[in-house]
């Protein structure tokens, strides 16, 4: 009986949390500038001719040339810093508003150690993580096993937000898909530089909620092993904008109201029930059991809580079931709770995922 009252207790923190962070009249819904127009289009486009051809990508991706500039060291550890021009495709660029098209990264390494002899995790931001701190926190014990974070920041977040834009809700439909597609370009430039620059022999992709997600379909996409760590995330933005918490804090008048959308030019009103299901119809573009099974599922380790009010068990195991040999682990909390108190399962399942890795061979 207490174990129950416990997780009603979790799940009843996350909607709290969503109400006093999202559902007050203080700040804006997501989306309050509808769905992006032109950009709403290109994104689909981009994403729908992604899926046939994701297992043919390009590789290696645009090569980045990053200008590191130390913020602090000890004797054991260094934090550096740099940022570069994002490599998407000149389209894509264009479409980013120009504060997100510089990408800024933090990068905490173990002083004294080869390379060769390490590991690296590129740790990808949540929803609302504006900043390196959290990310930074999360690796930080881990240098004590040679393994080294590295930290991107969001397009759209921190020094990367539009200036129109209020705290983390989105303007347009168009900018979530936006912040993904560049995300998994940067993403994949960095494990690149990792590997092939820095010569790093095992690295992993990892992200809480929406960094998860994204986390997810860098994996699927890399052309060789890494240790993928979804952490409290869903198979698809479809569940938290259409199923979960978040659909109580989207601007539905906005998005019915946008005359530039292709379903406002069909004959009649459109209803809220359109609106809705042309939402979901986008965001499945998001649906990462339709990219790639990874090149080594034994690498994909999840880890979900057992009373998530914003990410429900079935999205958590349509993914596994979709990627067989991943793993799922399960902490017991909501969503909110989880981030704060589950920090070493979250290190425990980095630390497994790279140990399930082989280790590179050296290039002559």
């Amino acid at each position: 009986m207490v174990s129950v009252n416990l997780g009603v207790l979790h799940y009843v923190l996350d909607h709290i949390y969503c109400t006093i962070l999202h559902r007050t009249k203080i700040g804006t819904p997501f989306f309050s500038k509808g769905w992006g127009g032109t950009n709403l289009e290109l994104l689909e486009r981009m994403v729908n001719q992604l899926f046939p051809n994701a297992a043919s990508l390009a590789w290696p991706p645009a090569v980045i040339k990053p200008a590191w500039k130390t913020k602090w060291e000890t004797n054991n550890a260094c934090l550096k810093e740099c940022s570069f021009a994002t490599p998407c495709e000149e389209e894509l660029l264009h479409a980013l508003p120009p504060e997100s098209r510089t990408a800024r990264v933090a990068f905490l390494v173990p002083k004294s150690v080869p390379a060769e002899k390490m590991a690296c995790v590129v740790h990808l931001a949540g929803t609302g993580d504006h900043t390196f701190q959290r990310r930074l926190r999360l690796g930080a014990p881990l240098l004590k096993q040679n393994i080294a974070t590295m930290v991107l920041e969001s397009p759209y977040y921190g020094n990367r937000r539009p200036i129109m834009q209020r705290g983390s809700k989105l303007l347009c439909v168009s900018d979530l898909l936006l912040l993904g597609k560049a995300t998994i370009d940067e993403s994949r430039s960095l494990l690149h530089w990792l590997e092939a620059e820095a010569g790093f022999s095992k690295t992993g992709i990892c992200g809480l909620s929406m960094g998860g997600v994204h986390a997810a379909m860098v994996g699927a996409l890399h052309p060789t092993p890494v240790a993928t760590l979804p952490f409290l995330a869903p198979h698809s933005a479809v569940v938290p904008f259409c199923e979960g918490l978040y659909q109580h804090v989207t601007a539905w008048d906005a998005l019915k109201e946008d005359a530039s959308h292709p379903l406002a030019k069909c004959n009649g009103e459109v209803t809220l029930e359109q609106v809705k299901e042309k939402l979901r119809s986008v965001l499945s573009l998001t649906d990462v059991t339709k990219f790639p099974v990874p090149k080594d599922p034994n690498a994909v380790i999840f880890v979900a809580a057992t009373d998530d009010g914003y990410i429900p068990k079935h999205s958590v195991l349509e993914l596994q079931k979709a990627w067989p040999g991943s793993e799922v682990r399960w902490v017991t909390g909501g969503h909110v709770s989880s981030f704060f108190l589950h920090g070493d399962a979250f290190r425990k399942a980095i630390v497994d995922g790279l140990n399930r890795l082989s280790w590179r061979k050296s290039s002559p």
